[in-house]
């Protein structure tokens, strides 16, 4: 028996029409992924877009190693030295107000208390999020995202909206020069908000780029203008981090970018560079608020001690190494990489994104079945890559390596990319 066979009669497919990865990963280390049977693979999606410092990072190592014989989980209510520490340094970058911190484990997780603290504070349960969002797989996480998952599970919770997303390369909006006229389609998708709304909106979350949309970036001013839609209607502005938060955008949070400060911002799968921490981050009136109103989010692992010291030692290295700067140079590199496959592929129809997190679309007729075999052969080269597949758009690959990946490192990928493209087209 192999253990493809274990497999096949074991293991639950959770992917959706996706399958598992063809190859038994062993170890990782750095930016490489190795195999059981000794294949070296270039991580270009840092795990599941988590690990920023890369797989096995020394310092991280360290600390699991250390706090695991010292202190690694409590009863939840009770506080240790990393959790408080850890609050007040993820403060200490934010922008006031934001100051008060829950630390959770998961991204949908802490997507789920902000959505709770929300409606609970608001006194309202209307939830608006972008119509190409992924914000999580339990229920109010899920009810919010729109870019799959929806069909065969029953209704979702009352009162969940989608507005459209803004696509810059693909405009539903368009105005005399043919680009998305962004304001037009932000007052049309809110004319039909308030249309259907009983007058219980709470809350809108959004991603700042949308990543499982297809790497979307929202144009500068979007943000302000969301967030003005939501102080006409006294709704909070929820910031999904995820993905976007800890430098991997070249700043420090995405969201600096247009000046806007969330009522509450979500951060995860970066906070913990690969292990499950979370963290809910919002003003001391908001939370005095939920707490008053007797705010409820008592979970096996709030506050766990082992990960919040491993979140103090992302931002030690985050912090020592400059990887904001760092991956805002390196995202040039990459952007001017990708840049030159665009112009030597005609199937390359659009780059974008920000930083070290960027989109590449394949425009060619089956562009999303291209795109498949593409990811395919980047495998069978030595090359790990996300495609996303979504209904009127053509495959999109997500393209998000670690923040300490280098300039070489970087170009092997590039190689392999352009030898794929290469190959299938």
């Amino acid at each position: 028996m192999t253990i493809w066979t274990d497999i096949d009669r074991h293991l639950v497919r959770y992917a959706g029409p996706g399958e598992f990865s063809p190859d038994i990963i062993d170890r990782a280390a750095g930016s490489f992924l190795f195999t059981e049977d000794g294949r070296r693979i270039l991580d270009f999606t840092s795990g599941q877009m988590s690990a920023i410092l890369g797989h096995s990072h020394p310092e991280i190592v360290a600390t699991v190693q250390r706090q695991i014989g010292i202190l690694d989980h409590l009863f939840s209510g009770m506080l240790s030295r990393p959790v408080v520490d850890l609050a007040r340094r993820l403060a200490d970058t934010l922008p006031e107000p934001l100051e008060k911190v829950l630390l959770l484990t998961t991204g949908a997780e802490s997507n789920e208390a902000a959505i709770r603290m929300a409606k609970l504070v608001t006194g309202k349960h209307e939830i608006v999020s972008f119509a190409r969002s992924w914000h999580g797989m339990t229920q109010a996480a899920a009810n919010a995202t729109y870019s799959a998952g929806r069909k065969g599970y029953g209704p979702a919770g009352p009162g969940n909206f989608a507005i459209p997303a803004p696509n810059t390369y693909r405009p539903d909006f368009t105005d005399a020069d043919g680009e998305l006229d962004w304001q037009r389609q932000l007052d049309f998708g809110f004319d039909l908000i308030d249309a259907q709304s009983v007058g219980s909106l709470a809350a809108c979350i959004v991603e700042p780029i949308l990543s499982s949309g297809g790497i979307l970036e929202p144009p500068a001013g979007y943000l302000s203008a969301l967030q003005q839609k939501c102080r006409e209607r006294e709704m909070l502005l929820i910031i999904d981090e995820a993905q976007t938060g800890l430098c991997r955008t070249g700043s420090w949070y995405a969201f600096e970018r247009d000046g806007v400060v969330p009522d509450i911002l979500t951060l995860s799968k970066t906070l913990g560079a690969g292990l499950p921490i979370a963290a809910v981050i919002t003003s001391a009136e908001i939370e005095a608020a939920a707490h008053d109103r007797d705010y409820l989010f008592f979970t096996t692992h709030v506050s766990d001690p082992l990960v919040a010291a491993v979140g103090n030692t992302v931002l030690d290295v985050l912090i020592r190494h400059r990887l904001d700067e760092r991956s805002a140079k390196l995202g040039v590199f990459l952007r001017q990489g990708l840049d030159t496959l665009a112009d030597r592929h005609p199937i390359v129809g659009d780059i974008r994104g920000r930083g070290l997190l960027v989109g590449l679309e394949l425009v060619a007729n089956g562009a999303d079945q291209l795109g498949a075999r593409v990811t395919r052969r980047c495998l069978e080269l030595g090359l790990h890559m996300n495609i996303v597949q979504l209904p009127g758009m053509g495959g999109v690959f997500r393209i998000a390596p670690p923040l300490t990946a280098t300039e070489d490192e970087l170009s092997l990928g590039l190689e392999i990319l352009d030898r794929a493209l290469a190959d299938i087209a």
